[in-house]
């Protein structure tokens, strides 16, 4: 049920199974204090509140501010991997999947990619400290990439123990199609646990050095190494 306290943000539309979502993102304080914030679909042809689907309480941060700026962040693969996972979870549909690490570091490197757009081959963005939207896109790519990266050195089963520890005992069967939303939660909390510069100090690096980032993300993205 929708709360008072609830607030919805239009984030996309979709298709899924011959139809059009739309996708919400939903935010409301916790009573920890904290904000919490997952994502709704509602298929065009809903009318009710019940023909939503819906992930888990994918983000809790301090502010609501801050679960807009990772919601940003968040391209149509994973959008739409998170549509899926809501879908199926909805309907009790199980089934097999690939090992978690390895499939988020695919969907992170794809939607890394969606986000910012492929310029990894093209000399860097032609940007200048006007285009804040662009500079936005492409810190929400790196951070994205340094989750992957992370994942990407940590030993199959010890990321497994991780998971655990991170959900705190949560009863998941990552063979389900509900693994990609608490996936997600696993991400975010990696992504708050690393130390990212804030949107300022990387934006400055950035500009004074773009060809190292650009090699970085060429060697990531293109090659499919760390670098």
């Amino acid at each position: 049920m929708t709360t008072l306290k609830e607030h919805r943000r239009s984030v996309a539309f979709l298709e899924s199974q011959g139809d059009t979502w739309a996708c919400f993102l939903v935010t409301a304080p916790g009573e920890d204090g904290s904000w919490h914030g997952y994502f709704s679909f509602r298929p065009s042809h809903g009318e009710v509140e019940e023909d939503e689907v819906r992930t888990t309480d994918i983000f809790i941060e301090a502010t609501e501010g801050e679960i807009h700026e990772k919601a940003r962040g968040l391209g149509r693969p994973l959008l739409a991997g998170l549509l899926e996972s809501a879908i199926y979870t909805a309907a009790g549909t199980n089934g097999g999947a690939p090992r978690l690490r390895g499939l988020f570091r695919s969907l992170l490197l794809e939607n890394a990619v969606e986000i910012a757009g492929d310029w990894s081959d093209d000399g860097g963005p032609d940007l200048d400290a006007r285009e804040i939207e662009r500079l936005r896109s492409l810190y929400a790519s790196y951070r994205l990439d340094q989750v992957s990266h992370y994942i990407c050195l940590v030993e199959q089963e010890a990321f497994d123990h991780a998971v655990d520890a991170i959900l705190d005992g949560e009863s998941v069967d990552f063979l389900a199609k509900d693994r990609m939303q608490y996936a997600m939660m696993v991400v975010d909390h990696i992504e708050r646990l690393l130390p990212l510069p804030d949107f300022e100090t990387w934006a400055a690096d950035f500009l004074a050095k773009p060809e190292t980032y650009r090699l970085y993300t060429h060697t990531l993205h293109r090659e499919g190494r760390l670098p």
